[in-house]
């Protein structure tokens, strides 16, 4: 028997898109009382196999978003750091690293993280801050909204101007809960762990009345 992470890698989700945004996916683990942090961070809940989940969707779509929250609890790296995985993709017709756009209004960023020192991969940043970001090794383009950030021309941009068939929206639960009453999550893979958080915490519909 396969993996549901294996079973993903055949999957063509870039086939789902439509001419106007990106078909979109997300993914998150949750408690079972419905949290998706553990001390602030989402890494704690997950296991192994919710990691390999992940990077079994990372490889099937043209980007990955994150709010400005999770970049700077995560810290992320390059989005997919196995050379090999960047391989097949190019196999497959994708671009051998998946764009990473980040929604950030002030632009508020660790520009210490490895994403940006490591040199690999492509960042956009949207953003209304009129503030520069510094000088990167990894290739970062900034595209500017009004006041805030409209997700719904983000998304369109992505489509339209970057040709962004797929995107995997990675959190956290406030741009995924904004997105969710956009009606712009077409996907939703979700995995209870065993896990109880207690006390408060956000959860997928984190700020939604």
């Amino acid at each position: 028997a396969t993996s549901p992470a294996e079973q993903l890698g055949s999957l063509n989700l870039v086939a789902n898109s439509s001419e106007t945004r990106p078909y979109v996916i997300s993914n998150f683990v949750v408690t079972i009382d419905g949290r998706v942090t553990l001390g602030g961070r989402s890494g704690a809940i997950g296991s192994d196999s919710d990691t390999a989940m992940l990077v079994a969707l990372r490889t099937r779509v043209d980007a990955v978003m994150i709010g400005a929250g999770t970049m700077r609890a995560e810290c992320y790296g390059r989005v997919i750091g196995d050379p090999a995985k960047r391989e097949r993709r190019e196999r497959d017709g994708l671009p051998h690293d998946p764009l990473m756009a980040i929604v950030s209004g002030r632009l508020d960023l660790p520009w210490e993280a490895p994403l940006f020192t490591e040199g690999g991969g492509r960042v956009l940043i949207f953003t209304a801050s009129e503030e520069d970001p510094p000088e990167t090794t990894t290739p970062v383009r900034v595209e500017r909204h009004a006041e805030q950030v409209d997700l719904a021309a983000a998304l369109a941009y992505l489509r339209r101007e970057r040709g962004i068939r797929a995107l995997l929206c990675e959190g956290g639960p406030r741009l995924h809960a904004q997105l969710l009453e956009a009606e712009m999550i077409d996907e939703l893979f979700v995995t209870h762990a065993p896990k109880v958080a207690g006390g408060e915490g956000p959860t997928l519909v984190a700020g939604l009345p």
